[in-house]
């Protein structure tokens, strides 16, 4: 039997505010554990939530970024369960009536074309503590600094197809709250964390089959691997004549297995009621038109722009606008050389295997736009070929200096006198006589070969484009 898969997201995002969403603790990373939660984040007796207007601001921005419906009446209610990281026995969160309403994403996959993702609603609510098991034989560890940290959780229709129409979307999102400010994306901090909910059922079907939720997925890997597993473990039970039970799982990115944890709850499961300390959240048009012009530039704005202004390819322009950190760094470089296609060419190619070798982001790394539009203006203008260019670039990343000084350093400028390299043309040639009237009979392949000869006893420096035109004049003569 042929199978569809379809995949539901929940994402929970961290709103980068200073303080968390009912306090005045920080929200900081990497603190001792247990020392930013307070009175306020524990709900000790006689204490009262204060809401962070920054969250709302920022939930409101997410909205506008996607196009939703903007709540302009929301509610918090108390979601009610025991779990020892969750210190107040209830998560204040928003169901009935949530601050950003439907909206959607539009997601450029692999293939080129387009999808768009139906967003049914984002809500505001706080994040649990976090519940450590590694460290300790025979017993759990409970941190309770991310306690009351700011989230937005974003819950998308069931419109997804496959893990990487899945991991599309999640890179998108990505994408969209940090181009905007609302996070900053770390998914190793937990800043970002993917709910995926998966069901398969008979290709042509308009009923959905039963699905599973694996939780708190903190990669763009680890959800394709739990995705894929998901899939194959559903289809595998529903050949062999079993069905799907509904339920939460987790995935361990460690050894590729996932497991049960949970019998999956039903909303009626946690007793929702209205939060009694929190008054109703309501804001005007002008509160959300305050914010929408604060937005910066929307990714699928950047992408067009990129397009129109500098002639890259859909993809190039997709690729290099899917960070706001590369997509700077991108518009600095092509500025600094004076060329936006070699720019493009640097930046997805050998400035970002730099980056993934050496484990680096951007911010971090020790070139500057301006040293690598330097490298492209000096292509450009042949005082170095593409090939001495990578030199260069190591050079750079071993910090010899700038590409002018390290250049001038190594004396590797490009060979351009036509003299010169006439000689060491004819010098190649002599010494392979057989093959060069080989090549005058119609053996072109052999052109590589000749090319490659000159390169070589030029050091790489003579300029291939006339090595090239030397060579075609000596067969015509």
């Amino acid at each position: 039997m042929q199978w569809e898969t379809v995949i539901g997201l929940e994402i929970h995002v961290q709103l980068s505010t200073r303080t968390k969403i009912f306090s005045g603790s920080s929200t900081a990373f990497g603190a001792e554990p247990n020392t930013q939660a307070n009175a306020v984040d524990l709900a000790l007796p006689g204490i009262l939530p204060v809401f962070n207007e920054q969250a709302l601001a920022k939930a409101v921005a997410f909205g506008l970024a996607i196009d939703a419906e903007i709540g302009k009446q929301s509610f918090f209610e108390r979601k009610n369960y025991f779990y020892p990281d969750l210190p107040k026995g209830y998560q204040t969160t928003q169901l009935e009536a949530p601050i950003v309403g439907r909206g959607h994403v539009d997601v450029l996959l692999d293939n080129g074309e387009s999808k768009r993702v139906r967003i049914h609603h984002a809500h505001l609510e706080e994040d649990a503590g976090k519940s450590l098991h590694e460290d300790f034989h025979g017993m759990s560890g409970i941190d309770l600094n991310r306690a009351g940290t700011p989230l937005i959780e974003i819950v998308t229709e069931p419109d997804i197809r496959s893990a990487a129409e899945a991991v599309a979307f999640a890179k998108k999102l990505h994408t969209i709250v940090t181009a905007i400010g609302i996070c900053d994306g770390e998914m190793s901090q937990g800043s970002m964390r993917f709910d995926v909910n998966v069901s398969v059922r008979p290709k042509g079907s308009e009923t959905l089959g039963t699905r599973t939720e694996t939780k708190n997925l903190n990669s763009f890997k680890f959800m394709e691997e739990a995705i894929h597993l998901e899939v194959e473990r559903q289809i595998d039970i529903l050949e062999d004549g079993g069905s799907i039970i509904q339920e939460t799982r987790l995935y361990n990115g460690d050894t590729k297995t996932a497991r049960s944890m949970r019998s999956k709850e039903e909303a009626n499961d946690y007793r929702y009621f209205p939060c009694p300390d929190l008054l109703p959240v309501v804001i005007d048009e002008s509160y959300i038109d305050a914010i929408r012009d604060t937005l910066p530039e929307l990714p699928d704005a950047k992408v067009s722009r990129f397009i129109r202004d500098y002639d890259l390819t859909d993809y190039d322009a997709n690729v290099l606008s899917a960070s706001q950190a590369m997509a700077d760094f991108f518009e600095g470089v092509a500025k600094s050389g004076g060329d936006a296609k070699l720019a493009a060419n640097w930046c997805m190619g050998e400035f970002s295997k730099y980056l993934n070798q050496n484990n680096l982001e951007i911010e971090a790394n020790p070139i500057t736009p301006e040293n690598l539009g330097q490298l492209i203006a000096r292509i450009k203008d042949n005082t170095i070929s593409g090939k001495i260019a990578k030199t260069v670039f190591q050079a750079m990343t071993d910090g010899e200096g700038t590409p002018d000084q390290i250049i001038e350093a190594k004396g590797l400028k490009q060979v351009t006198d036509t003299g010169a390299i006439e000689a060491m043309v004819d010098e190649v040639i002599a010494a392979n006589l057989d093959q060069f009237e080989e090549m005058k009979a119609g053996k072109d392949k052999l052109m590589g070969f000749f090319v490659g000869q000159v390169m070589k006893i030029s050091k790489g420096q003579a300029n291939p484009g006339q090595v090239n035109q030397i060579i075609q004049s000596k067969l015509k003569g």
